[in-house]
């Protein structure tokens, strides 16, 4: 009981920024999951990380150029590529490996040092500062509007383009602005959480509620509530153990993944 009063305490803006990123990412992975397009979220998180660096270089405000550059390859990638010779996991393959060399040249570029390179890359939860609340609710809150107000066109264009265009669902317009939604809450969430833990968080909770659901609401209210978890559960360990918060974060999420499979045998 004595670390729960210290966390929050010294450190409720953590708890506050770690319970919206991981509600909102979370939320929005079961779609990324639902379209088979799990290296996405990676990419986003890697391009993130990238016009972070980049805004240093110029001596930018690091939300714009992170926001800026998630945002401009979002909508490049929210194209169709049905038709296209190359296929979209070649483009997004590309860009994860061009942005992780990028963020990593352009942070040396800027002159920061490995730790400071490391905490770009993977961000520390703890450190969230009152500061950083406003733009991570910022990014947050269209996301959840978008969801709560578009949830069935999204689904019919995800699960069935040809069948969403009969309904007469502007599929490619739906389709934009669930990417570009999904890049706004990336690219503020990086700043403070790191690419790796968006990542973890886009994936791993929402993966493990389409294992214990079969229906869209529960599994994403699911995801949320197994991220939201993860996240008080790692920074109260985190507090405990002193050890990496992000990581131990990631350790929970992965958890959750084993945990589901072993409910879901059990039902069946």
């Amino acid at each position: 009981m004595e670390a729960i009063g210290t966390l929050l305490e010294l450190f409720p803006h953590s708890i506050v920024a770690g319970v919206l990123i991981a509600a909102a990412c979370a939320a929005l992975g079961v779609f990324v999951i639902l379209k088979r397009m799990v290296f996405i979220g990676a990419v986003l998180s890697e391009v993130a990380a990238a016009g972070l660096a980049l805004a240093m270089v110029w001596h930018a405000p690091p939300l714009l150029g992170a926001a800026s550059l998630t945002l401009a390859v979002s909508w490049g990638l929210s194209r169709p590529f049905e038709t296209t010779r190359i296929p979209r996991d070649a483009i997004l393959g590309t860009l994860f490996a061009a942005a992780a060399a990028l963020s990593v040249l352009l942070a040396a570029r800027a002159g920061l040092g490995l730790e400071e390179i490391k905490t770009l890359l993977y961000g520390d939860l703890i450190l969230t500062r009152r500061a950083d609340l406003l733009p991570i609710t910022i990014g947050v809150l269209p996301a959840g509007l978008l969801l709560a107000c578009g949830l069935r066109p999204i689904v019919h264009t995800f699960m069935d383009r040809e069948s969403a265009r009969i309904m007469n669902v502007r599929v490619n317009r739906w389709e934009i602005a669930f990417f570009l939604a999904l890049a706004l809450v990336i690219s503020l969430a990086s700043r403070v959480a790191g690419a790796m833990l968006v990542f973890a968080y886009l994936v791993m909770p929402s993966s493990a509620a389409l294992l214990l659901s079969r229906r869209l609401g529960i599994v994403m209210l699911l995801a949320a509530g197994l991220a939201v978890g993860a996240t008080l559960a790692g920074l109260y360990a985190s507090l405990v153990w002193d050890l990496p918060t992000n990581q131990l974060i990631v350790a929970f999420l992965a958890l959750t993944l084993p945990l589901a499979a072993i409910k879901r045998s059990l039902i069946d």
